[in-house]
């Protein structure tokens, strides 16, 4: 399944997160199995520090199962250290070069804040807008099919739609049972902006709350799935794009195969009641 973003690009609904996973013989491995599987969509970033090795990894891959790099929807994004005019466009030109791509097909703001100051300082504003107006003229260019932002609150969006000339694609952000944030996705739909999901799955340690509630597991049980497919499948569902991460074959494997079932309204509405605003990663509330 896909969304048509408001640019008239086609985004697949499920895509692959490649958080913290680096290393050339990973990655590779990765992505043989995430292709395979049928994963079209790769999200990354520069901060990741694995572009280069994607980019690699891609160049043997995409032959290799039969596909054209046009087959898939490839996403990276600006580090917090790269904000501002002329950084920005820098930042996204080298982050082609690793990924030995003419285009991407997605890039976002990774954070609306810049590395190195206060999150009260005003000055965010405006190196965020000055590198949406790079990527506004990167994808004029052509360099950049469709763009968006990471991290960004309903303030953080308004003050770029204020005094830009193109509103968000997408805006990727924290969202699972125990985080909805409702307002902003309502906010989202009626901007036409797609809203994508990270840390759909919760962390990676040992304590992870979301794939062991009690209330998850019944319903996985119940279904005769992993606890994983039901947090991913309760957000597409609502439309809300996922991107979850794993360096398990059967994980991943598994991970896709989110549109051979649907949930119950009943079990929707007991997901949707676990929700304790509880943040997992970062919180960008205090940027300005």
């Amino acid at each position: 399944m896909s969304v048509t973003l408001t640019s008239g690009g086609v985004m697949p609904l499920i895509g692959l997160g490649t958080f913290k996973i680096k290393g050339r013989e990973l990655v590779y491995k990765v992505l043989d199995v995430a292709l395979a599987a049928g994963y079209r969509s790769i999200d990354t970033a520069s901060v990741y520090r694995n572009e280069e090795d994607i980019g690699e990894s891609l160049k043997e891959l995409l032959p290799k199962h039969g596909l054209k790099r046009q087959d898939i929807f490839i996403t990276s994004k600006l580090g917090p250290k790269d904000q501002g005019c002329g950084r920005c466009r820098e930042s996204c030109l080298q982050s082609l070069n690793k990924l030995h791509c003419d285009y991407l097909d997605l890039y976002l703001i990774h954070w609306p804040g810049t590395q190195g100051m206060q999150p009260g300082d005003t000055r965010h504003r405006d190196l965020r807008l000055q590198s949406w107006n790079d990527m506004v003229t990167l994808q004029k260019e052509g360099k950049l099919k469709a763009i968006g932002v990471s991290n960004f609150l309903q303030h953080h969006i308004e003050d770029l739609i204020k005094t830009a000339e193109h509103t968000p694609d997408v805006l990727q952000i924290e969202y699972h049972p125990h985080l909805i944030q409702k307002g902003l996705v309502d906010y989202c739909r009626s901007k036409g902006i797609h809203f994508q999901a990270y840390s759909s799955l919760g962390t990676t340690t040992d304590n992870n709350t979301l794939l062991t509630d009690p209330v998850v597991c019944k319903i996985a049980k119940q279904r005769g799935v992993t606890p994983a497919r039901i947090l991913l499948r309760w957000a597409v569902q609502q439309g809300v794009g996922v991107i979850p991460k794993s360096t398990n074959p059967d994980h991943i494997r598994n991970n896709i195969d989110i549109f051979s079932f649907t949930l119950s309204d009943q079990e929707m509405v007991s997901l949707d009641q676990l929700d304790t605003q509880s943040h997992l990663c970062w919180n960008p509330s205090q940027v300005l």
